[in-house]
């Protein structure tokens, strides 16, 4: 398909840059195709309204590293600050990275993030960068390894804010709980799975209340989901990896609930992507470790889900792309066009969306 189709117009205004307060405050966008009415606005608070007992929440539990890392690129006696957001590890002492500003770095290039002089997971970690590609993109080698630079990583690093957000304002104390859900356990996102950043311990007890379940999947989100497709046509665009498990037993708890006719909402798009990688042509689950490429457009049916809960993506994305393929494309052009002109905010820190599936 054309990746143009999917392209539409966002005010600024309508980019978040704070999470809502309390959380579930935010607005929650309702889409029922074929309902009357289509488009039912709410709050997150409300989602126990349009769910029933025996429905099962599925939570993405990655956790988000601070994968931000500020430092001194030593070339002979010359300083730069540079800034890295790492983006995919590549082996225990190895990690990709968006450099800023990626042209004055080359490979060979020695980094310094931290404070010189002190002892190592006190606030010194030294890097090489060892290629360089044409996109921003750098290859570095630590000094440390394994769990040891991991420790290093939280000790130097900060939130790694979205570009779109980063670029407006700094990350600061609130972002190191703004962007993190509640039930996060698993370290290895360098990105929020951010529909889950609208549950709190209160909305999780009324949920509890209703009946619904609550299982957990782990998706480590990569910065790829913020990429832009830069081709034409959805069909040369390249996915990024995302390592993730469902475990065997999550897979037979949630093949249970639809057997005695509960549904499975997914909470997030990278909740849906373990889901629909671990699913088969009759949408029955299977246990999945691994990595992922799954890209959903338009023509692909959604097997493994009922409905999706979901922040509002970026145009020409590859996540407007999957709720199209859920919802259907000229029906989500219609609500994003109703959000935008309500006043929705989008994004990471943004409101929610619930979707139910363009067809049974």
């Amino acid at each position: 398909m054309r990746v143009d189709l999917f392209d539409f117009e966002l005010p600024a205004d309508n980019i978040a840059l704070r999470p809502a307060s309390p959380r579930e405050s935010a607005r929650l966008l309702v889409v029922t195709p074929g309902g009357a009415p289509e488009f039912t606005d709410a709050t997150v608070g409300d989602l126990p309204d349009w769910l029933r007992p025996g429905d099962a929440l599925v939570f993405n539990d990655t956790k988000v590293i601070p994968a931000e890392l500020h430092g001194i690129r030593i070339r002979d006696e010359a300083r730069t600050a540079v800034t890295f957001n790492l983006i995919e590890r590549k082996g225990a002492a190895h990690w990709r990275a968006f450099a800023r500003p990626g042209k004055r770095l080359k490979p060979g290039d020695r980094v310094l993030f931290g404070e010189a002089g002190r002892a190592c997971f006190l606030g010194e970690v030294w890097a090489r960068v060892t290629a360089k590609g044409d996109d921003g993109i750098v290859d570095l080698s630590f000094d440390l390894s394994g769990p040891d630079l991991d420790i290093a990583i939280h000790a130097v690093g900060s939130m790694p804010l979205p570009p779109y957000i980063g670029a407006k304002r700094a990350a600061d104390a609130r972002d190191a709980t703004d962007y993190q859900t509640i039930y996060a356990r698993e370290d290895g996102a360098v990105a929020a799975p951010t529909a889950g950043l609208h549950f709190t311990p209160e909305m999780m007890n009324r949920l509890d209340d209703l009946g619904v379940e609550r299982h957990f999947v782990t998706l480590h989100v990569g910065a790829g989901t913020f990429l832009p497709v830069k081709v034409d046509d959805t069909a040369d665009h390249v996915m990024h990896f995302e390592s993730g498990v469902l475990s065997p037993e999550t897979a037979e708890r949630l093949n249970a609930v639809r057997a005695r006719g509960g549904r499975i909402v997914a909470v997030g798009t990278t909740s849906l992507r373990i889901l629909e990688s671990a699913c088969d042509e009759a949408g029955r689950l299977a246990a999945f470790s691994g990595a992922t490429d799954i890209f959903i457009t338009p023509g692909r049916v959604v097997r493994s889900i009922d409905a999706l809960m979901t922040n509002f993506h970026l145009p020409r994305s590859t996540l407007f792309m999957l709720v199209s393929a859920f919802s259907g494309l000229e029906r989500m052009k219609a609500a994003y066009a109703h959000a935008i002109a309500g006043g929705y905010r989008f994004y990471s820190y943004g409101d929610a969306s619930l979707l139910f599936p363009d067809r049974p």
